[in-house]
């Protein structure tokens, strides 16, 4: 028999929820990790009924079994960066805490999901305040969008707001324009030791409003798995947002809704 010689690429642990058009979600994250040059290791954390449109409904899996699957990985798998989406419930979050006490070295990229892009919502109080007092102080970086930051920041203003969050404890702020409006997104990187940095890429997509399916997601874990190869922040932040502009402007039609950024088929980063 043959020997083979194994490789290892660098693994990405992503907790967050199941999209059943495959556009948002954990297969948004699964689809831009291993697009990058990663190895998702991926554990699901709610349940949802959604389409390109909107989301309808959500069920939070056991934490239990959340806590069972990740003591699992991380006796058998290194784990170079952990992504988070949709988490369900707070019972997840301290699950996911107690982890982190153990693991506290690894890269943490928070995508605050609180509402889905047509609406409905992916999160409770007791989650929203669960992540803001507890999880996002062990993130590298947050990357709400503006809707997400003004109700986590308690200001319509993004600067207040991404201040008001870095007073509560966390270490930086990505603040994602996504959902503004103009010829330009400006995402904008809120650190307390230091000036604010805006990255500038064009908006495409004038005929869906500017508005794709899964691009917060696919930004996040774009910024994991470049953390996980090593990158510094403001690095992966980089390359991260080339990733999306090149997904975005290749989307999919997948349904009636929102446009889908085709992340595997015909753009690589340079």
């Amino acid at each position: 028999m043959r020997a083979i010689k194994l490789h290892q690429r660098p693994q990405v642990l992503i907790l967050s929820g199941l999209d059943p058009s495959g556009g948002a979600g954990i297969q948004a994250d699964i689809q831009t990790v291993t697009a990058l040059g990663g190895h998702p290791l991926p554990i699901v954390t709610c349940l949802t009924v959604q389409d390109t449109r909107n989301v309808y409904n959500a069920a939070p899996v056991d934490a239990g079994l959340v806590a069972d699957q990740l003591a699992c990985l991380a006796a058998d798998a290194p784990i170079h960066a952990i992504k988070t989406g949709a988490l369900g419930n707070s019972a997840i979050v301290d699950v996911l805490l107690e982890f982190l006490a153990i693991h506290p070295d690894i890269p943490l990229i928070v995508d605050p999901v609180i509402k889905a892009a047509g609406g409905g919502d992916l999160a409770d109080q007791a989650l929203i305040t669960a992540m803001r007092e507890k999880l996002f102080p062990h993130a590298d970086v947050i990357t709400p969008n503006g809707i997400e930051l003004a109700a986590l920041g308690h200001s319509p203003d993004a600067g207040a707001a991404a201040s008001e969050l870095l007073k509560n404890g966390c270490n930086a702020v990505l603040a994602t324009g996504g959902h503004g409006t103009g010829p330009d997104i400006i995402n904008t990187l809120f650190r307390a030791d230091r000036g604010p940095v805006e990255w500038t890429i064009d908006r495409v997509g004038a005929d869906y409003d500017g508005e794709f399916h899964g691009t917060g997601c696919t930004l996040a874990a774009a910024i994991a798995a470049g953390r996980a190869a090593g990158l510094e922040l403001d690095k992966a932040i980089e390359q991260a947002q080339k990733f999306v502009s090149g997904a975005i402007k290749d989307a999919l039609k997948v349904g009636e809704g929102q446009p889908v950024p085709d992340r595997i088929s015909r753009w690589q980063p340079k």
